[in-house]
């Protein structure tokens, strides 16, 4: 109370680090959580086929940006054969390119993606007005599309898009149905955003490829699943001439693999940042110490005089150690309040984005906040405190 100004300047890198733990925290928590939630809204009984081997525990190579062009759109039929996988109520197979559609003077860039007629029994998505493409439609290549909530707003404004033709890579494509707007962004796209158009339109046509990025399917129910997931591997082995598991040039993840992943590697994430932002309360940590030593040069006549009277050693530790731990545990408690206080704010901004964002402060940030403040405090301050002694 002495020197408050000091004392301030001491807290400062505390509170700096303990709010930079809290706001990575609570955004990494939010994140998280918006992860995992768009996989559950998907559905509990998919599973996916992504080209490429992997570990079991581990995300297939493609996750990463490497092509891997070893799953065929034959692969896609023989696995919605019933009697290679009975288990399976719907299927898709997926490719994807990014280009710009045009309309009149209108130009767009958007993503496309190439899909199967079954999609809609397949993903969580509905129509808004007009319809779907046909199985016949996809097998001879026809150029229909059905685009999403924003595609159809800023393409053709307050007209009706049924019926309306745009260019797409050079190609023709009229507009047959148009999405519910669903709102926010899925795991890794919008729908709202999205052109689709019949898959082999968009492998031969528009991407002039052979290969699938990845096939999603649908089991009967979430029992069938661990069912599927054989079927599909034994499947994909005969069709490919794979001999072994240790050869399999794919790999297949049902939604609750793809949860536990995902969490494994946001954990891993998460934590990982968490420790770079505690760095800078190891920094404040040699702060507080560094002015605990000047603090000791400045106060040896106060500390003579109460060694004179009486105080033993211990005392005068206790006393120097009680200033450092009071010094981080309030640097602590302003930390917290400034790390709440920028999670919400940083939640409050990107919900006012589009985003389903949540504002998440768990009470363990805070408890290990606080707890990491005394500790540094201790140690911080326990070589000040036996000099002083």
């Amino acid at each position: 109370m002495a020197a408050k100004f000091r004392s301030f300047l001491t807290m400062l890198g505390i509170i700096i680090g303990v709010m930079a733990v809290i706001v990575v925290m609570a955004i990494g928590a939010s994140a998280q959580r918006i992860i995992l939630g768009q996989i559950k809204i998907a559905g509990s009984n998919l599973v996916g086929i992504l080209p490429g081997a992997s570990d079991e525990e581990g995300p297939p190579a493609q996750l990463f940006g490497t092509i891997v062009k070893t799953l065929k759109y034959d692969d896609l039929q023989a696995l919605l054969k019933k009697r290679n996988v009975p288990g399976v109520a719907a299927g898709s197979g997926y490719v994807t390119g990014n280009a710009a559609v045009k309309f009149k003077n209108i130009s767009l860039n958007v993503t496309f993606q190439g899909v199967s007629s079954d999609l809609l029994n397949v993903e969580n998505i509905k129509l808004e007005s007009g319809r779907f493409f046909s199985a016949e439609e996809e097998i001879n290549l026809a150029r229909t599309a059905v685009i999403g909530a924003n595609v159809s707003a800023d393409l053709f404004y307050d007209l009706d898009p049924i019926g309306k033709t745009f260019t797409l890579k050079n190609q023709n494509f009229v507009v047959i149905g148009v999405l519910e707007k669903r709102g926010s962004a899925s795991l890794f796209s919008n729908p709202d955003d999205i052109v689709y158009v019949p898959l082999l339109t968009g492998q031969k046509l528009l991407l002039g490829i052979d290969y699938l990025n990845f096939i999603r399917l649908k089991a009967e129910s979430e029992q069938e699943i661990d069912r599927v997931i054989v079927d599909v591997k034994s499947t994909l082995r005969e069709q490919h001439n794979i001999g072994s598991a240790e050869e399999d040039d794919f790999s297949v993840r049902s939604t609750a693999q793809a949860l536990s992943t995902l969490s494994n590697v946001t954990n891993i994430l998460k934590y990982f940042l968490v420790s770079i932002a505690a760095i800078s309360l190891l920094v404040g940590g040699v702060g507080i110490m560094n002015i605990m030593l000047i603090a000791v040069n400045q106060r040896i006549r106060e500390v003579g005089l109460r060694k004179a009277v009486g105080a033993r050693n211990a005392h005068i530790i206790s006393q120097f150690l009680i200033e450092s731990v009071a010094v981080t545990f309030f640097g602590g408690i302003l930390g917290v309040i400034s790390g709440i206080s920028i999670a919400y704010l940083a939640a409050v901004i990107i919900q006012e984005l589009g985003h389903d964002w949540e504002f998440i402060v768990t009470w363990q940030s805070i408890v290990l906040a606080a707890g990491v403040t005394v500790l540094v405090g201790l140690v911080f301050g326990m070589y000040p405190a036996k000099k002083a002694s």
